[in-house]
């Protein structure tokens, strides 16, 4: 059952302002611990930079900070988990454009990768910046987070990327290309290809701040969970609905490819009716933890309200 009590929040300006600085936290932190432009291979760390720092929602990142926030953890703590989840997702999004993917020619308002630079350079683009993540988890100097839950972090991140996670996710998505999917099956499609990496971003802010009781955890993944199908309902939504200058991308690609969507399988208007229901789902999950978890509670607001 779902609860029709709508949740508490913060005035819309507390995540404002979180979101501004953990947009210019996690931009500066890339831009230390990505290799210079200069440097050789020239052409390799040039295409990371302008894969790396192309601007976006930085919602990953956004999910580690607010979900520190809520135990105390101060952001020194957080920048390397932030860092290193972005990077996943920007590989990720540099590899799905490519031909032999979705084949997408714009992302973030800019020419894809492989446009901008070729495909096989995209290609070891995302293999570097996935390898780079990993190093931030192992190398990042920052105090207070303990040799035990930076392994536990790693090993988060690792399972949300691989195949279990967003690598499996975005296996499924191709072989479904012009075929229907029962509703259950989409969930779990987009459970391991949107939501893995964002229940990891929620779960290593947590594990920053030490040793959480593993049903806080459990409560924070299943929060996680709801948003991270919220998050790809309203992007199937976009998609249907948005228009490419607004977006940063190709609207109707989805549509194009013949993909199943939310949007598809359940009409735009009941498919926004569910991320509703999600939404909600997603707030008693944080029941819990009190006003401290007021940000992640406008996150998910956020999320289904989003214009691009």
């Amino acid at each position: 059952m779902h609860s029709q009590t709508k949740p508490k929040t913060e005035p819309a300006a507390a995540l404002d302002g979180l979101m501004e600085l953990s947009r210019a936290r996690v931009e500066s932190a890339l831009d230390r611990w990505l290799p210079p432009a200069d440097a050789e291979p020239r052409d390799l760390h040039r295409a990371m930079r302008y894969a790396a720092l192309a601007g976006g929602k930085y919602v990953r990142p956004l999910l580690v900070y607010a979900t520190g926030h809520a135990f105390g953890v101060t952001p020194e703590r957080l920048d390397g988990a932030a860092c290193a989840v972005e990077l996943i997702h920007a590989y990720s999004l540099v590899h799905d454009d490519l031909p032999a993917m979705d084949n997408d020619l714009l992302r973030r308002g800019k020419p894809s990768c492989h446009v901008a630079f070729g495909e096989a350079p995209a290609i070891l683009t995302g293999d570097a910046l996935q390898a780079l993540a990993f190093h931030i988890l192992a190398a990042d100097p920052a105090p207070g987070v303990p040799p035990a839950q930076r392994l536990r972090m790693i090993d988060t991140l690792a399972h949300a990327g691989g195949s279990f996670g967003m690598a499996g996710g975005q296996a499924i998505d191709l072989a479904a290309v012009g075929r229907s999917l029962e509703l259950e099956a989409l969930e779990d499609m987009h459970t391991r290809k949107t939501g893995a990496l964002i229940r990891a971003s929620v779960l290593m802010g947590a594990l920053a701040a030490g040793d959480l009781p593993e049903e806080t955890l459990a409560a924070l993944g299943e929060y996680a969970r709801c948003i991270g199908l919220t998050f790809q309902i309203r992007d199937d939504v976009l998609d249907a609905e948005g228009d490419t200058t607004t977006l940063g991308k190709t609207s109707g690609s989805d549509r194009d490819n013949n993909k199943p969507t939310y949007a598809t399988l359940l009409g735009v208007d009941a498919a926004k009716h569910l991320a509703e229901e999600l939404h909600r789902e997603a707030v008693e999950h944080l029941e819990g933890l009190g006003a401290a978890a007021d940000l992640l509670r406008q996150i998910s607001a956020y999320i289904i309200r989003r214009i691009h």
